[in-house]
């Protein structure tokens, strides 16, 4: 079995256990998920792990709405399957169990999405609190249903606040009497 180093990460959420190989991150625990069993981990810090808590810290402050740190999740074919699909939702974006039926091909198979979905063991940075019952309500999450919310509150604060600093750089403005005064004219 390939050593893992864990490493205690404290954050709006409670304490996350960040666990990684020595090439890749392969789980991002909540206080309440299971982890791997004790003698599969051993405490201390590695520069991965280092980066996977810098950037978790900036996602907490609002400032990071992608991840880039090598990832490799423990899972059947078809959890990777779905993992993968969870990575394509866009920040601050919500989708639904069988919207991801649909994506992966499999419109019947909301359920078994659903499954795998909670099996996920890298939260936050595979975005799986982004997915919500068909009917827009929360619906399981491995993290408990506090921290989704959580999670989807802020990605939504930050979205917006996001949205509204891109519109500002790029909202025209109307010509000010000096820059009128001094255009050309066309005969009009």
């Amino acid at each position: 079995m390939t050593p893992m180093t864990m490493m205690m990460m404290r954050c709006p959420v409670g304490e996350l256990r960040l666990v990684a190989s020595a090439t890749a991150l392969v789980g991002v625990y909540l206080p309440v998920q299971v982890g791997p069993a004790p003698s599969e981990v051993h405490a201390g810090e590695s520069p991965l792990l280092a980066r996977v808590a810098s950037q978790l810290a900036e996602y907490f402050a609002g400032e990071r709405h992608s991840f880039d740190v090598p990832l490799a999740p423990r899972g059947t074919a078809f959890q990777q399957l779905v993992w993968d699909a969870l990575g394509a939702i866009p920040y601050g974006a919500l989708r639904s169990y069988g919207d991801l039926a649909r994506v992966l091909g499999r419109p019947s198979a909301s359920r078994a999405i659903g499954a795998a979905n909670g099996k996920n063991p890298i939260s936050i940075i595979v975005p799986c609190h982004r997915v919500i019952a068909a009917s827009g309500e929360l619906a399981g999450y491995a993290g408990g249903l506090a921290a989704k919310r959580w999670l989807i509150d802020h990605e939504a604060r930050h979205e917006a606040r996001h949205e509204a600093r891109h519109e500002a750089r790029h909202e025209t403005r109307p010509a000010t009497r000096a820059e009128l005064d001094g255009a050309s004219h066309d005969g009009c």
